[in-house]
């Protein structure tokens, strides 16, 4: 079967290799992959700035069907529509597994950077990663679960917004559009921050529910945000999705003190941040890596019930055998979310 592979280290070192079709050992399942969403962290491995284990088949957002399942699962068939949590193995040992966050355990192994992922036709993970999609999810939206976990964990887990709360997205990318999304469903007034060239994607996001979208390179969201907040204080909460300095540096502005700063977005490399506004303002300032078990039900409620929808997310799709066009979709900027599909 073909598959998109990250061969060796370094930058670049990307291409399309023919690799045995796997087979499940025990306690894991067997994937016909049908979608597999595209990730900044796919171009981070191929720039060389995320870890990988090459050679390794890269994409770990996935949505397929079970075609096997190996000695000793239960509660699963053959033909299920699922997807996959993306955490190949972890210790179960160390403090963090134990208190639920094995995002955060030293030794986690993931698909699509560790073990080889889903940028190809089959895919082989543990048992325990299956979800089963809603009746009403397709293929290429249950692709996208993986990073909506993200988002919640980001914004629910470590609890960010609260009903009533103004709060700013800036990058209206497939994580922005998803946060806002998010944020929207808890109760929160949005505003969606981008720039000229990410123009088609801030009138999607008015049409995700933003309450208000801002081109940063045409008119300042400052008096915006001050009209919106009580006495003109500025943001309760602002959420950075685009991994851009700049967008960082001027969400710094735009929070009101005493409010919450949250980095969604890698930016791939330091960038320079004005850490004294986490003094003068006494912020809160989070991070969030990845998702958790727990993020992954909440995320396929919000799909169920339609308070979250990805399908809108998708504007391109590619063979694994062009994922030339793919990556270039994503480093252009030409449209907001990629999948790719299994080559015939």
């Amino acid at each position: 079967m073909k598959a998109i592979m990250k061969v060796e280290p370094g930058v670049g070192n990307v291409e399309v290799r023919d690799i045995p079709e796997p087979e499940p050992g025990p306690g894991q399942v067997k994937l016909r992959v049908r979608a597999a969403g595209l990730c900044g962290t796919d171009l981070h491995i191929y720039k060389d700035e995320f870890r990988s284990w090459p050679p390794v088949v890269l994409g770990h957002e996935v949505a397929g069907e079970i075609v096997e399942l190996g000695e000793g699962v239960q509660g699963l068939k053959p033909g299920m529509r699922v997807t996959t949590e993306t955490y190949f193995s972890y210790c179960g040992k160390c403090r963090y597994c134990r208190a639920g966050n094995v995002n955060l355990c030293l030794e986690r192994r993931s698909i699509g950077s560790a073990v080889n992922g889903g940028f190809t036709s089959y895919l082989i993970t543990p048992a325990r990663n299956i979800h089963e999609l809603p009746e009403d999810v397709d293929f290429r939206a249950g692709a996208l679960t993986e990073p909506l976990a993200c988002v919640v964990h980001a914004a629910l887990t470590t609890p960010t917004v609260t009903p009533g709360d103004v709060a700013v997205i800036a990058g209206p990318g497939s994580i922005g559009l998803l946060t806002l999304q998010v944020v929207k469903a808890a109760g929160a007034t949005a505003v969606m921050l981008g720039t000229d060239a990410d123009e088609h994607r801030l009138e999607l996001a008015r049409d995700l529910g933003a309450d208000h979208v801002v081109n940063v390179q045409r008119s300042d969201p400052a008096s915006l945000i001050g009209d919106l907040t009580e006495g003109g204080l500025g943001a309760d909460v602002v959420y950075e999705c685009a991994g851009a300095g700049a967008a960082a540096q001027q969400l710094l502005t735009l929070v009101r003190r005493r409010g919450r700063y949250v980095q969604i977005g890698l930016f791939g490399k330091p960038i320079a941040w004005d850490l004294d506004q986490l003094v003068y303002k006494e912020l809160t300032a989070t991070g969030s890596n990845a998702s958790t078990p727990s993020s992954w039900l909440r995320a396929i409620e919000l799909m169920r019930t339609g308070k979250v929808r990805t399908a809108p997310l998708i504007t391109h799709s590619f063979p694994v055998t062009e994922w030339e066009k793919g990556f270039a979709t994503f480093e252009d900027r030409a449209g907001v979310k990629t999948i790719f599909t299994p080559a015939e």
